[in-house]
């Protein structure tokens, strides 16, 4: 993918990941840490007993990264499999015979469009993920 346009998508993505952390991470973790610590703070329970309740307060926020994590890789498959489409677009029209300028510039409008297209898809995928965070248990 073009320097420009991997650096446009990857600022997006950043952005959206920093908006998630803000708002719904951070949250969390502040949540799991204050809970651990009432775990530790049980002096009767043996060691198992508070290691296993310590495991029931990072349960969230581990369910949290998973959630971002998996639609991070997907947004990643479905641009990846955009740009690989992109190529063989690119492969054919060379193997047909047009120059190297004709191949690069069908090379990169069809990536702009992808970039575009997955760009464009951000704001859902935000909104959905959020609802998403919003709706794991405490």
């Amino acid at each position: 993918m073009a320097e420009a346009h991997q650096a446009r998508v990857q600022t997006v993505v950043e952005e959206m990941v920093q908006s998630l952390e803000r708002d719904h991470i951070r949250k969390m973790q502040g949540r799991m840490f204050r809970c651990s610590a009432e775990c530790c703070e049980r002096s009767t329970d043996s060691m198992a007993e508070v290691h296993q309740c310590i495991e029931r307060c990072h349960a969230p926020l581990a369910t949290a990264q998973a959630l971002v994590t998996t639609d991070l890789e997907k947004f990643q498959d479905r641009l990846t499999r955009c740009t690989m489409h992109c190529n063989d677009k690119a492969k054919d029209l060379f193997d047909s015979g047009a120059k190297e300028p004709a191949v690069r510039a069908l090379m990169d409008r069809c990536v702009g469009s992808c970039v575009d297209d997955h760009v464009n898809l951000i704001p859902s995928m935000t909104r959905r993920l959020k609802d998403n965070l919003d709706s794991i248990p405490q």
